[in-house]
């Protein structure tokens, strides 16, 4: 495992922003950015990207996004005794929940907070916690002892809450843990195909960057496809395995590359953006498995923008994704990141026009 990408993935993942509340993402991407890029541009939502100009102003655009939003809460009221009631930010299971620490992100600074259980001391006898739990039965408690004492720190509705997760590396060397996987991955990945890429004269020009608000919606690729207005697209996004049981007929597994997407409930991949992703990873030996999802990305959005924009997902498997921890196995971490600067090392305006029109 390169250490130099295992401290940059330890930083992006570590660092908190759920849906609407990205602003500490956001500051970082851009940071990180500048350097490697002409300009860094923001969408109106918040969206942040780098921009790689060709030399040519008549160049064909190539825009690859991921999404910095991770999954988490807001807080939507202090009760009188100081606890909190929120509303789930992305998609939570609901059983996953309870007994976890997070932080509580207020204008005044940031709070440890933890979510709340019955423990089984208090359950004898009782028929509390039984059926169906729902995030709305699930308190938080930052520690205070009245609203009023929350108030005179700051702590307000609409304030964040996220999971608060240390990444670390399996004792195998192979896997981490941590919290944003998704989609701290694309975001990774972006960065650490600009530092590729920035001595490489390209024939487009590349946007490179992340959306807000992908999990509430894919609310963000939809402005900054707008605002950019490429002729192909790549969303970068990370998706649930499914290997425990060992079925061979599940989709995604550990260790077996990066993921092609070929069909989600929001996108079926264009045959001719299919083709040139199925060219690029055979032809560069990269390890790629098929994917079809019941969820989607930020490619089910951005490819009905404008007139129609062919897009295509470079994904990568997770396990425990939407969760305090999530474990990714880094050979399809950097499978993923090898088709990605293999796929802009190969495209030309002839393989973009190919790919939009088929000629």
């Amino acid at each position: 495992m390169d250490e130099k990408s295992f401290l940059l993935i330890k930083e992006l993942t570590q660092v908190q922003g759920a849906s609407g509340s990205e602003e500490d993402v956001r500051q970082l991407m851009a940071a990180k950015l500048a350097p490697l890029v002409d300009r860094v541009e923001y969408d109106g939502l918040g969206g942040v990207f780098g921009i790689k100009e060709s030399k040519n102003p008549d160049a064909p655009r190539v825009m690859v996004a991921a999404h910095m939003d991770e999954v988490g809460f807001m807080l939507t009221q202090i009760m009188k005794n100081g606890m909190m009631r929120v509303q789930p930010l992305g998609g939570w299971n609901p059983y996953v929940v309870s007994a976890q620490r997070f932080t509580l992100k207020t204008r005044q600074g940031d709070y440890p907070i933890i979510s709340s259980s019955i423990p089984p001391h208090l359950l004898r006898g009782s028929s509390a916690g039984q059926g169906k739990v729902e995030v709305s039965d699930i308190l938080f408690d930052a520690g205070f002892e009245s609203e009023e004492e929350a108030k005179s720190f700051g702590v307000r509705p609409g304030d964040s809450i996220v999971p608060d997760v240390e990444t670390i590396k399996t004792a195998n060397g192979k896997n981490i843990i941590c919290k944003a996987w998704d989609n701290r991955y694309g975001c990774v990945a972006v960065l650490e195909m600009f530092e590729a890429l920035k001595d490489v004269e390209l024939p487009f020009t590349l946007i490179g960057g992340a959306n807000v608000q992908e999990e509430v919606g894919l609310r963000g690729a939809r402005p900054s496809a707008h605002k950019f207005k490429p002729d192909i697209f790549f969303a970068v996004d990370c998706s649930p395995a499914n290997d425990l049981d060992g079925k061979q007929e599940n989709f995604g597994k550990l260790g077996e590359g990066f993921l092609v997407r070929i069909f989600d409930p929001g996108m079926i991949m264009l045959k001719s953006m299919h083709e040139f992703v199925i060219d690029v990873a055979e032809k560069n030996h990269i390890p790629h498995q098929y994917f079809v999802s019941k969820g989607g990305t930020d490619a089910g959005a951005a490819h009905l923008v404008n007139d129609g924009i062919p897009s295509a997902v470079i994904g990568v498997p997770g396990r425990y994704i939407h969760t305090h921890q999530t474990m990714f196995r880094m050979s399809d971490y950097e499978a993923a990141r090898q088709m990605l600067i293999a796929s802009m090392k190969t495209l030309t305006p002839e393989l973009i026009n190919t790919i939009i029109y088929g000629k």
